[in-house]
């Protein structure tokens, strides 16, 4: 093999080539096969080699593939914001398009601040949000982001934006309702915003269900009901970070769903274009863009591949594809089977802490000691262990570690694509269960665990 010149995430480290894949398999060039069983990054939601996708791709490749968004629209790029309009709850009517999700959640926080700054209120430029939260990894976004291990490196450079804590049912206080401490939670925001001052701050950002920081932790119900009170009582903007939870993958169109609370800015990406084009977006309300539109009349964000024909008709295709097979539907009833074959797991396996999710967005937390809680050390690379034991099984699980204040927290993703059938779900929990096994024998030789 000739010498790499790309820096891939570990330097250093050997990666098998990947050739093709089908489904919810990959396969490497030494013929090996692999269940994805968190989509890459939770983004390959409607499985790999989709042929109506990949004629949609040569359909508009055979027309234009770049046209600039200063200078052209384009059908595909109308009949995307359409059918997205169509998607969105209330008024979210208006799309800004990009190519990822942590441009996403930037352009929505400079939305928010132009927003205020159009009505007259300049003061209102800042961002709330919860610690325990990933929205990207740009400096703005990062600054948004609750991520300790990811926001080190980067804090000087950083807004001390993260402020309240996450909803956490898992580690909630002993004796408190689920409901009670939902409310806990979502408090305080309010108390929050009156230390700031409501007339600094602009928005409030949150994932409808935490993931790569914490592993699928879904909040109580009543929690994002509450926020919206808040948000509405304090006049600040809720924006709703969809990356990972939008179209799909909780088993509802959109995660906000589930608790019938609707933002005032959503963000998508990764299942918007199920990882067959680097696509995503920032959805507005008509009252946001009304305002900009009477004021400024323009909205100072974007970039070179905003707006691209060629991705825009590839994630159209990506929800059709949705649609037509009504994979929304699929994802609720298997996430659920899925949901019940990991709980299994965590009942049989000691170093399981808890099984949690919604949809097919799934995770399990690791923990060395099952009646405490207590979390294993980072040090001990206990998630990242059963990674790789599960991807040398040929099982592709994702990462959420550090949420404990980036000094502990081991936990994983399960989030397959949302085409998963039961058998494969069951082929996929038999590879899992063989990793766990593996390293919790391991952990137990050397003393580490209880």
């Amino acid at each position: 093999m000739t010498r790499s010149y790309v820096i891939k995430p570990e330097l250093g480290k050997t990666y098998p080539y990947i050739s093709h894949g089908k489904g919810i398999y990959l396969y490497d060039q030494e013929g090996k096969r692999y269940i994805d069983g968190c989509g890459g990054a939770v983004t390959a939601s409607i499985g790999h080699g989709v042929e109506e996708v990949a004629e949609a791709m040569y359909a508009q490749a055979q027309k234009v593939s770049f046209a600039y968004r200063s200078h052209f629209s384009s059908d595909a790029v109308e009949a995307l914001g359409a059918k997205l309009a169509e998607w969105a709850p209330g008024s979210l009517n208006w799309t800004f398009f990009v190519s990822s999700g942590s441009e996403a959640t930037e352009t929505a926080q400079k939305i928010a601040i132009q927003y205020w700054q159009e009505k007259g209120r300049p003061t209102k430029n800042r961002i709330i949000s919860r610690w325990m939260s990933y929205h990207g990894i740009t400096m703005g976004a990062l600054s948004m982001s609750g991520h300790v291990l990811r926001r080190k490196r980067f804090v000087p450079l950083l807004e001390d934006y993260p402020t309240i804590s996450p909803p956490y049912p898992y580690r909630r206080p002993e004796g408190m309702s689920l409901s009670e401490y939902g409310l806990q939670c979502a408090n305080e925001l309010e108390a929050a915003i009156l230390r700031v001052g409501a007339d600094q701050v602009a928005a409030f950002i949150a994932e409808p269900v935490i993931g790569a920081s914490g592993g699928a932790v879904v909040p109580p119900d009543g929690y994002f009901q509450r926020i919206r009170e808040i948000c509405d009582k304090y006049e600040v903007l809720f924006i709703a970070d969809e990356v990972m939870t939008g179209v799909g993958r909780t088993g509802k169109a959109f995660g906000m769903d589930h608790w019938g609370v609707v933002p005032d800015l959503m963000t998508l990406g990764k299942g918007m274009s199920a990882g067959y084009t680097p696509m995503a977006a920032t959805i507005v309300t008509d009252e946001i863009i009304e305002t900009i539109t009477q004021g400024s009349g323009l909205i100072m964000a974007g970039h070179t591949y905003s707006a691209n024909p060629q991705s825009a008709a590839v994630s159209l295709a990506v929800l059709q594809y949705v649609e037509k097979h009504q994979l929304i539907e699929k994802s609720a009833e298997q996430g659920a089977y899925l949901l019940q074959r990991l709980e299994s797991l965590a009942e049989e396996l000691p170093l399981i802490g808890e099984a949690r999710g919604l949809g097919m967005l799934c995770g399990l937390e690791f923990v060395r000691d099952k009646a405490t809680k207590e979390a294993f050390p980072l040090s001990a690379g206990v998630a990242s262990k059963v990674i790789a034991k599960s991807f040398e099984k040929g099982l592709i699980i994702y990462p959420a570690i550090g949420g404990l204040d980036g000094v502990a927290g081991d936990a994983i993703i399960v989030a397959p694509p949302l085409t998963i059938t039961k058998s494969e779900i069951d082929e996929l929990i038999a590879i899992l269960r063989e990793a766990i096994l593996a390293v919790q024998q391991d952990l137990q030789e050397k003393a580490m665990f209880r």
